[in-house]
């Protein structure tokens, strides 16, 4: 017999994006009311300081990340893999210049932010709001866990990287 807790962390594990309950649910073959469950029970288990992993809620569900005191670490090793060059520059010009418009990333970047940015709003480390014809970019409470980092702190890595 299968364990469905197991079944749940290696889906997690193995996905590429994050999955919410309800398609946990739907790909398991595990009713909703249990994934939940075991969503709250996993949670709790890697909240222990013992653990180099957490699972973090997005807008989009769930996802097994490493913990942000252990991520400069293991950055060698995979470096923010899920993120593309290009989603990294735009992120560091939102980081830069937040809040900033929308049209102006586009100014600096291209026509692919906009494919960019729906990837960083998707994972829940910005924000748009609609100013005008453009919209407004700033940062989320997200940015900070994902990265272990403040922006403040980033925003200080980004400037010192610069100068050399």
């Amino acid at each position: 017999m299968i364990n469905k807790k197991s079944l749940v962390e290696a889906a997690l594990f193995v996905s590429n994006k994050p999955l919410s309950a309800r398609q946990l649910s739907y790909l398991l073959s595990i009713p909703l009311k249990e994934v939940e469950e075991i969503i709250e029970e996993m949670e709790r288990e890697l909240k222990k300081e013992d653990r180099g992993i957490m699972l973090l809620k997005t807008p989009e569900g769930y996802e097994l990340v490493v913990k942000p005191e252990y991520r400069q670490y293991v950055q060698k090793i995979a470096p923010f893999s899920e993120l593309s060059e290009g989603v990294k520059k735009t992120l560091a010009i939102i980081v830069a210049k937040q809040p900033v418009k929308q049209s102006t990333i586009v100014k600096i970047q291209g026509n692919k932010v906009y494919d960019y940015l729906k990837i960083l709003e998707k994972k829940g480390l910005i924000k748009s709001e609609k100013f005008g014809r453009t919209k407004v970019i700033s940062l989320t409470k997200n940015f900070e866990e994902y990265f272990g980092k403040s922006v403040e702190e980033i925003k200080k890595e980004l400037l010192e990287g610069t100068k050399s």
